[in-house]
């Protein structure tokens, strides 16, 4: 398949409004692909060119991906034009159709197999994960040239979608659930396997494969794989009578101010995520993911050294690592980012923050007389007994009570003993990765807060003149991001200075006192209540907003969504009633 007829099919999905013909759409599109293409198609339309579990990323930032435009437009066009013209356009892909990019066709820059021939999905594939390959010295170079040469190929229509995949903004109206109903429809196979196999497997491609090559049945064999993370199973604002009236019994264990992670061990080595081979003797045994995916094993050498001398057989846990301090006392969220953003002097940061484990749930447990590795199914009782045999040292606390006081109790102490609060898990409940359901809540006493993305900013005044001064906020809505407000205190003049870093990369216009951001860092924001407004794109604005941490465990996907603030709005009347 010619990376056009992909193109031409996305304009169709893009002109499409109803959800069910998009489904249609797409499932044609997946019975089309080749073999070899049938993953990337999967993958591209949701704009991704690795799979979910997959922690590569292209490492391309707009800059780059303008210069490689304005290069494979011509002489006259520079990156400066490239980015005035997405002033007017609005988004790249516009500014890529209207570049004559086929005007380069045939340069030799793409390899000696150029010709005039626009590139096959295949080939933008191979061509893209080599710019996620690059690295060290000349990689920005390795890159500009890959992007140009690809770029030189295409089509107006395809350097639309090119533009769009190479930054991640693909905006087809095709999300998880479009290609997940697709699959089904596409093989005639059942959306409920289908999706099964999605949350254990976290890669779509794969799952298009298996459900063609061997329908229902090949989809049933789809379980956890050791060095392959899935999503996390996550949770929402709950109370303690609530639960129980629910539920009858609650599982309560303390709620860690750490960031998550999810570890995996395998005693035969364990392959890097990009491998496409069976692990040696030389691979780790251990290696362990953030929240989002992203293999952070060497940021925390202590947590990987810690299970590989513990840990005899397969297994994946899930957990929260805490810092502490010389009492073993824990430490606020913000140490804990520190080691997580280490990339040098790891050694170094070691020394200053230290950090603990604190496992909480068993995903598989590969023991010989485990009676079967995948628990995802099991109910959480289950899944915490075989932890606790796995890792008594890092297994949670549970306490199991019908009793509301002396859950109140096990509460109270770990507000003493310095941690945000406590869990609350129905015992009988499943693992489900992604999910946000009722099965697990968390109870926190203080200022309730929101993970908000941060779309855009305006330059500050005086001796804030050379960095963002305060931040517009957004929260997750059918279709995109809508903002519920802005922020500019709880900052300090060294903070502010690192959160311009951060975002300036991410400007993808500029008017005046005024920027706009590409979607990609959260903001965790504290507030004083949330109010109906008419000014911000939710309908409700933060009141008395105060930011309180970058949120770099999260991805924009995983911020809070304009429902969870209206049930938080709705919440805040009854108790004002």
């Amino acid at each position: 398949m010619q990376f056009a007829a992909f193109a031409d099919r996305a304009t169709e999905l893009e002109a499409e409004p109803a959800d069910l013909e998009t489904v249609s759409l797409v499932a044609d599109l997946l019975r089309e692909a080749g073999d070899a293409e049938l993953p990337i198609v999967a993958r591209f339309l949701q704009g991704r060119v690795f799979p979910g579990w997959d922690g590569r990323t292209l490492d391309v930032g707009p800059r780059l991906c303008y210069e490689a435009l304005a290069k494979a437009a011509g002489t006259n066009v520079t990156a400066d034009d490239v980015e005035e013209r997405l002033a007017d356009e609005g988004e790249i892909g516009a500014v890529a159709a209207g570049l004559d990019l086929g005007g380069q066709q045939g340069l030799a820059a793409f390899g000696a197999g150029g010709g005039g021939d626009g590139p096959s999905l295949t080939e933008v594939d191979d061509a893209l994960r080599e710019v996620a390959a690059a690295e060290g010295a000349g990689s920005e170079d390795a890159k500009l040239a890959t992007l140009f040469g690809l770029f030189s190929r295409v089509s107006d229509d395809e350097a639309r979608y090119l533009a769009r995949l190479v930054l991640g903004e693909m905006r087809l109206g095709v999300g998880e659930g479009s290609v997940r109903d697709a699959i089904g429809e596409a093989f005639d196979v059942d959306p409920e396997l289908v999706a099964d196999a999605l949350q254990v497997s976290n890669d779509y491609g794969r799952v298009a494969e298996i459900a063609r090559e061997s329908g229902d049945d090949g989809l049933r064999e789809v379980g956890l794989t050791v060095g392959r993370p899935v999503q996390s199973m996550l949770a929402q604002a709950g109370t303690v009578t609530g639960a129980l009236e629910s539920w009858e019994e609650v599982a309560a264990e303390i709620k860690f101010d750490g960031a998550r992670v999810q570890l995996h061990h395998h005693p035969e080595g364990i392959a890097p995520p990009a491998a496409d081979r069976e692990p040696t003797p030389d691979d780790p045994t251990v290696r362990l993911y953030s929240r989002n995916t992203s293999e952070v094993t060497d940021a925390l050498p202590e947590i990987r050294e810690f299970a590989e001398e513990r840990l005899d057989s397969p297994a994946i846990l899930d957990g929260e690592v805490v810092a502490v301090d010389d009492d073993g006392s824990p430490l606020p969220f913000q140490e804990v980012l520190r080691r997580f953003r280490r990339k040098h002097d790891v050694a170094q940061m070691r020394e200053e923050v230290a950090l603990d484990l604190h496992a909480f749930d068993c995903l598989l447990d590969g023991r010989e007389d485990s009676d079967g590795g995948d628990l995802l199914d099991d109910p959480f009782r289950e899944r915490h007994a075989r932890l606790t045999e796995l890792l008594p040292e890092a297994a949670s606390e549970v306490l199991y009570s019908d009793d509301a006081s002396e859950v109140e109790a096990f509460e109270q102490e770990a507000l003493e003993a310095g941690h945000e609060g406590i869990m609350l898990k129905r015992p009988d409940s499943t693992y489900t990765p992604g999910d946000r359901g009722q099965d697990w809540l968390k109870r926190k006493p203080d200022v309730e807060t929101l993970d908000c993305v941060v779309t855009g900013a305006e330059w500050g005044e005086g001796r804030r003149a050379n960095e963002f001064g305060t931040f517009l906020l957004a929260v997750g809505g059918d279709d995109g991001y809508e903002t519920v407000g802005k922020v500019a205190t709880g900052i300090t003049d060294e903070r502010l200075a690192e959160l311009t870093d951060l975002l300036e990369p991410h400007v993808i216009d500029e008017s005046g006192q005024t920027v706009e951001f590409r979607p990609e860092v959260v903001f965790e924001v504290g507030y004083e209540e949330i109010q109906q407004s008419p000014t911000y794109g939710a309908g409700y604005a933060l009141r008395f907003p105060r930011f309180v941490e970058v949120r770099d465990d999260k991805d924009p996907e995983d911020a809070d969504t304009v429902e969870r603030v209206e049930r938080l709005a709705a919440g805040a009347d009854a108790d004002n009633a």
